[in-house]
């Protein structure tokens, strides 16, 4: 795989790697760092999602915003991510916070970066060793600042494609759980439905017992999407659209698109229409 690696790859090159531990808990923010400080992987640094990996809610923009780059780029930078460097990045939420960060690694243009398949708790299992150690920010690393602005979109260019989606001369991919997409149920915005012309690929159908679905088998589950178009993913805030992103292009899909504030920041615009499916 080309963006996954296993947990027995990362013990052998565990001294060539930047580490950084994702673990968060939606309904306990800091409950993830209070793991960290615990144990973690010897090494590993630790970013949160709300402080470190979104900027501040505002009226629009979604529940996670994605960070001011400059400043990512610079605490990176601090914790020892540089050129020619290769990033490990893991959770415990199968790879939904990983896959943030490896996401913003890629819009900040470093190639090198990786996301731990099983995770934390696959780790563990095989015994490998952690620490409660923190490590220090001697070796601040360089790495050069290239803002890969193509694999972002916004909510008016999302509303300008609309017909491009419900022809299907694009695709517009929901992460979310069927319920939520469907408009059934909607537990944390503050409208139910969906963006219309969006097809439901629930982001957690990317993995299975915990770890990644093998490439063949991802490509299997987005073979009816045609890869010489583009493909646009949104979810709740823009989290698990990043597995969703990382899946499509681990089965060779090109032309992928985050909606960074998804459906939480198209709702915030009362005009933007609706989908519901009916019963």
């Amino acid at each position: 795989m080309k963006h996954i690696v296993s947990v027995n790859w990362v013990r052998e090159h565990l001294n060539e790697l930047t580490i950084i531990d994702c673990r968060f808990h939606l309904p306990a923010p800091d409950k993830g760092l209070e793991e960290y400080k615990e144990h973690h992987i010897p090494g590993a640094h630790y970013m949160h999602l709300n402080k470190d990996l979104s900027s501040s809610v505002a009226t629009h923009g979604g529940r996670h915003p994605l960070p001011d780059i400059h400043e990512l780029h610079s605490k990176l930078e601090d914790i020892g991510v540089h050129d020619g460097g290769k990033v490990l990045i893991y959770d415990d939420q199968n790879g939904a916070m990983a896959s943030r960060l490896w996401f913003l690694l890629k819009v900040l243009g470093h190639e090198d970066v990786w996301v731990m398949d099983g995770g934390y708790s696959e780790w563990m299992k095989q015994g490998y060793p952690v620490t409660g150690e923190v490590p220090s920010h001697e070796k601040r690393g360089t790495f050069t600042f290239k803002f890969e602005e193509d694999l972002l979109t916004d909510m008016e260019q999302v509303k300008s494609q609309l017909p491009a989606f419900e022809s299907g001369s694009a695709y517009l991919l929901d992460a979310r759980e069927p319920n939520r997409y469907l408009g059934i149920e909607e537990p944390i915005d503050k409208v139910a439905g969906h963006i219309p012309g969006a097809l439901n690929f629930f982001w957690m159908e990317n993995v299975e017992n915990g770890k990644w679905k093998e490439t063949e088998e991802l490509k299997e589950r987005f073979s009816k999407l045609d890869p010489s178009k583009e493909v646009v993913v949104y979810c709740g805030s823009g989290v698990t659209a990043c597995p969703m992103f990382l899946a499509l292009k681990e089965a060779g899909y090109e032309k992928v698109k985050l909606y960074t504030g998804s459906w939480s920041d198209w709702i915030s615009y009362t005009d933007n229409p609706i989908s519901k499916i009916k019963n």
